[in-house]
């Protein structure tokens, strides 16, 4: 079975990706891979907003709990997907990347990957 480590490496290495970071609810930085100019510990810590404003959302339009958020920016793509109930997967993206193939494979191996965690 892979690592956490290895998973983080081989989601990084996918075309326009630019981030990877692994991270509990409470924020803190379980793992991660960013280019220079990122700091993973930061973005972790501020994942668990988006959370819990997707989680309220979700809770007045009746859509059960919080699976995968896409978040699209000026300057790319922030996926935020729930691992489990400690642990989440934050992935950057460059604006041009092809994410389809990404989501589904976070969506096909979410259980397995939630499995490393």
């Amino acid at each position: 079975m892979p690592t956490i480590r290895e998973l983080v490496g081989a989601i990084a290495q996918r075309d326009g990706v630019e981030a990877v970071i692994v991270l509990g609810r409470d924020g803190l930085l379980i793992d991660g891979r960013t280019g220079p100019t990122l700091d993973a510990e930061h973005l972790a810590a501020h994942v668990p907003a988006l959370i819990t404003a997707a989680e309220e959302l979700a809770v007045h339009a009746g859509r059960g709990p919080l699976v995968t958020s896409v978040l699209e920016y000026e300057r790319g793509l922030a996926v935020v997907c729930a691992l489990s109930a400690d642990a989440v997967l934050l992935v950057l993206v460059h604006p041009s990347a092809n994410v389809g193939p990404l989501l589904f494979d976070l969506r096909r191996h979410r259980g397995n990957i939630a499995s490393l965690v």
